[in-house]
């Protein structure tokens, strides 16, 4: 015969269930607020790292425009270093120079444009250079199509002898003899000053 449930039993079971449901409550506000903390955490983080983010996007801008700025100084620098010298450069090769004029631009209809770093003039003959502080194959090659192109965009010069020639400080191997092969002159670094690379053989293209 089972005992029978008094009302201090109900009672009792009442209380246990209302501590537990209790207890119960007390540790969901705990878990809600330790869940609100680390979201609040995660987003303190995301915006610190946000903000990390744009400063790094900011510092590499800044430097892209730097290292811009630093090339377009040393080309310049490049560029100084050539143009006092072309004149006794070529002299040895019949060319005799009169002008040497920098930067040197054209354009056509169509946003066609044209630069040339340097341009001596001798009196019936121009060289336009290509000045790289480093001298690459594809430098040589675009510099050629240019070379092509020239009495088109300069047509004052339509009756001219247009002789090339490429310079750099650094050559990168086998530019060199490339460019020579293809009948351009290859300035080269000597000491404080430049040189000629082209042997007395040499026989230069005309375009």
């Amino acid at each position: 015969m089972s005992q029978a449930v008094t009302f201090d039993d109900v009672w009792k079971m009442f209380q246990e269930t209302a501590a537990q449901m209790k207890e119960t409550d007390r540790k969901f506000q705990e878990m809600v607020q330790e869940d609100r903390e680390r979201r609040a955490e995660l987003d303190r983080k995301f915006q610190e790292t946000d903000r990390q983010m744009q400063e790094t996007d900011r510092l590499v801008k800044e430097v892209s425009r730097q290292v811009g700025n630093l090339g377009s100084r040393w080309g310049e620098f490049v560029e100084g270093i050539v143009s006092p010298a072309c004149e006794a450069l070529f002299a040895a090769r019949g060319i005799l120079v009169r002008e040497v004029h920098q930067r040197v631009k054209a354009k056509l209809p169509g946003n066609r444009h044209l630069e040339i770093d340097l341009l001596a003039v001798d009196g019936d003959a121009i060289v336009p250079i290509e000045v790289k502080s480093r001298l690459r194959a594809e430098d040589v090659r675009d510099f050629i199509q240019r070379l092509g192109e020239l009495k088109e965009f300069m047509p004052r010069y339509a009756d001219a002898r247009v002789l090339g020639a490429v310079a750099g400080i650094v050559v990168e191997e086998g530019v060199d003899r490339y460019a020579m092969n293809e009948g351009l002159f290859v300035i080269v670094q000597s000491g404080d000053s430049v040189k000629l690379a082209n042997d007395g053989k040499f026989v230069p293209r005309t375009w």
